[in-house]
C-alpha cells in the first residue's frame, strides 16, 4: 500500500486560491490554473471560510410563460383503445393514423402487426437458419 503523495493544498496554492477567488474568477477557471476539480475548489473556499459570491445566474420576479406550441397531429389522431395502436406514416404529416383494425385479446395491435412487435429470440434464430 503507497502513502498518499504531498498535500495539494500548499502554501502558495492557498494563495493563489484566495487570490484568484477575490479576483471573481470562475470555479472552474481555478481548478484548471490549480490542477484540480471545481468540486475541490468549491470544498477548499468553504472550509476555508472565504466569503460567499454571487451566483452569476440572475433570478427574476417576472413569471415565465410556457412556450406556446403548435398541437401536432398527434393531438388530432384518434385513439381507440379495442383497435389496433400501430402508427401508420410520419406523426408529423396530415395522413398519420393508426391501423385501426381489431387487436389481438390482451394485446394493443392486431395480428399482423402483433406478428411484427411480439418475436422470440428461437423464432428469429430459425428464420435466420432457413
Amino acid at each position: 500500500m503507497s502513502l498518499p503523495g504531498p498535500s495539494v493544498w500548499s502554501e502558495e496554492r492557498l494563495e493563489m486560491l484566495s487570490r484568484m477567488w477575490s479576483e471573481g474568477l470562475p470555479i472552474s477557471r481555478i481548478g484548471s490554473e490549480l490542477g484540480v476539480t471545481r468540486n475541490a475548489v468549491v470544498g477548499k473556499v468553504h472550509r476555508l471560510g472565504l466569503p460567499k459570491r454571487q451566483s452569476p445566474i440572475q433570478r427574476s420576479s417576472e413569471p415565465v410563460e410556457p412556450a406556446r406550441r403548435e398541437p401536432s397531429h398527434l393531438a388530432t389522431t384518434v385513439w381507440v383503445r379495442n383497435r389496433c395502436n400501430w402508427p401508420i406514416g410520419d406523426p408529423q404529416a396530415s395522413d398519420f393514423h393508426f391501423c385501426g383494425d381489431p387487436i389481438q385479446e390482451g394485446r394493443p395491435y392486431c395480428e399482423a402487426h402483433c406478428a411484427i412487435a411480439y418475436t422470440t429470440y428461437s423464432r428469429n434464430r430459425s428464420d435466420a437458419v432457413a
